[in-house]
């Protein structure tokens, strides 16, 4: 892949590729920026090696969802949800976010039904297109589907 058709590939696919990262991310913009220049970067060092344009968004996607997943485990958690929730941000508060309840409550999913959910609803992946993502079996993304629709429902709902 040339330069050119990478930069047109990434701009065809950015917006999408940002939506589905600050989803993630459960609305933190700043670190959906990070994991996707990070993500941007690592697909642009291994572009030789990449020989299939037609599938790029789903190469990148799971560029992206490897990248969070590794940050998140790298990360150190210092204090619990409960009492992190309640410390106010100088660069972002609830008010400023559209989906702030669907933020929410998508931070008290596992991690695998909320990507699961965001790629099947927000992104418009086909289950066989996650499995290929997240790396798991169609019938572990259906259950992560289906759980994830529970888990949420409940919460939204209570």
């Amino acid at each position: 892949m040339t330069r050119e058709q990478f930069i047109s590939h990434v701009e065809s696919t950015q917006k999408a590729f940002r939506r589905f990262l600050v989803a993630l991310c459960c609305g933190d913009s700043a670190l959906a920026d990070d994991v996707a220049q990070e993500s941007y970067i690592k697909a642009y060092l291994s572009c030789d090696s990449f020989n299939n344009p037609d599938k790029f968004k789903a190469w990148i996607f799971r560029i992206g969802y490897t990248t969070f997943i590794n940050h998140k485990r790298s990360e150190k958690v210092f204090a619990d949800y409960d009492e992190a929730s309640h410390i106010p941000s100088p660069n972002q508060t609830d008010s400023q976010f559209k989906y702030e309840d669907l933020y929410a409550a998508l931070t008290q999913i596992p991690g695998k039904e909320r990507t699961s959910v965001l790629l099947f609803y927000m992104e418009g992946y086909s289950i066989k297109e996650i499995s290929g993502i997240v790396g798991a079996s169609q019938d572990a993304v259906k259950q992560h589907l289906s759980r994830g629709r529970s888990h949420l429902r409940k919460i939204l709902l209570s």
